[in-house]
């Protein structure tokens, strides 16, 4: 493979974990200069820092997809590297469960699809006997279970990135939001509040603002961001036996969303959730906190209409749930018939799920990237984006910032 970067200066916008392991892997290679631009005043601020820390072992991705691909070469990335850095990783296994018999085509489907993805060790259950061996408390008639689905820390994970980035040479600049840029002659000038500095290439790694980002090099404003907010009751600590490692239910293949269940954290906290909550925010993590701007914008979106006909009644029950915590309740009580209401103690921090749609209404359900000039831009990278994160970093270095040779 040749190098057309040499000695280039290379800014990287967003400091979440896509890219600060963008920035490590431009670092460990030698591929140029690098400075980090991260708008908040700590990194994994938004999407890394709120999520349930789940390494996915590839059960939901369509085979030959990018999310297959990645997903499968993220997760040994990241299991070497927590070993490596002496981080919490523990395989606590995920049991997909089919409530009953209506769902056990969609479970084969996603057991075809974990055999075709090459998910290791994968055990298909039919006996509700074998079930209790794995969680003595599930109800169901059938599973799918994977014991080499991990948790971690994916914060604590990013600092440990950022520290090679910084031992390497890089910059990770907190607090600066980058409002401005602007191609000239083949480079990038890229301005914040307190700076201005020209680069050879940019790769924005945005999140929840990838298509404000994508705006300012004059991209394609489609794919927009839509946030969804997910919300997570805590199981009381006295209750954490009810839950071995991850129950999940049998996902609805319309909606790019898993469904509420029950996950054992690395740090052994068990929350229940997430639901999927059209945010008022970009960064909304609460009901509260309301943008005039992102609302109208998502509402006056083309694609919003054939969205709302598609999916409005999924977004009533998924609002209603967020309301009533009965209905919460009786979602995961399906799955372990010995909760109580009483178990679900409190909400934990929500987070703020980036999903791109476009002018037709589609939820895209792979990754997705553009480039514009000398500006690479991450348009889409929903879960499992945390797990693939390292083999995303490679994949938008090998194709969009190096060439092959002949």
């Amino acid at each position: 493979m040749t190098d057309p970067l040499g000695a280039a200066r290379i800014a990287i916008i967003g400091g979440g974990i896509v890219g600060i392991a963008l920035a490590r892997a431009l670092t460990l290679r030698g591929l140029g200069e690098v400075t980090v631009f991260e708008k908040e005043h700590r990194l994994a601020a938004h999407q890394t820092g709120h999520n349930s820390g789940v390494v996915h072992a590839g059960l939901y991705y369509k085979p030959g997809s990018l999310k297959a691909e990645l997903c499968a070469l993220g997760r040994v990335a990241i299991r070497e590297f927590c070993a490596e850095k002496k981080l919490p990783y523990r395989e606590v296994g995920k049991l997909v469960v089919a409530i009953d018999e209506s769902e056990l085509p969609a479970l084969a489907e996603i057991e075809r699809r974990s055999i075709a993805n090459g998910v290791p060790d994968l055990r298909r259950i039919d006996e509700v006997a074998e079930l209790r061996e794995i969680e003595p408390h599930v109800a169901g008639v059938a599973a799918v279970h994977s014991p080499q689905t991990a948790v971690v820390d994916y914060a604590a994970i990013t600092e440990a990135m950022a520290q090679d980035v910084r031992a390497g040479g890089g910059s990770i600049l907190l607090g600066q939001e980058v409002v401005a840029m602007t191609v000239e002659a083949g480079r990038v000038r890229v301005r914040t509040a307190v700076s201005e500095q020209v680069f050879d290439r940019v790769i924005a790694c945005a999140g929840l603002q990838s298509d404000v980002v994508a705006k300012l090099v004059g991209a394609d404003p489609s794919p927009k961001i839509l946030p969804f907010r997910g919300e997570y009751w805590s199981l009381a600590p006295e209750r954490n036996d009810l839950v071995n490692g991850m129950i999940y239910p049998v996902p609805d293949p319309r909606f790019p969303f898993l469904g509420v269940h029950f996950t054992r954290g690395v740090y052994d906290d068990i929350h229940v959730g997430p639901n999927a909550v059209p945010a008022l925010a970009r960064e909304g993590y609460r009901w509260l906190a309301i943008s005039p701007k992102d609302t109208w914008e998502s509402l006056t979106w083309p694609g919003a209409p054939s969205l709302a006909k598609q999916h409005w009644r999924m977004g009533v029950d998924e609002i209603s749930a967020s309301l009533l915590k009965t209905r919460w309740f009786r979602k995961a009580r399906r799955f372990v018939p010995e909760l109580r209401s009483r178990d679900l103690v409190a909400k934990t921090a929500a987070g703020v799920r980036a999903q791109a749609w476009g002018r037709d209404g589609a939820l895209l359900d792979d990754f997705a990237v553009d480039q514009v000039g000398p500006v690479t831009l991450l348009r889409n990278a929903p879960s499992p984006a945390a797990t693939s994160s390292m083999s995303i970093a490679d994949y938008v270095i090998d194709h969009f910032l190096t060439v092959r040779a002949d």
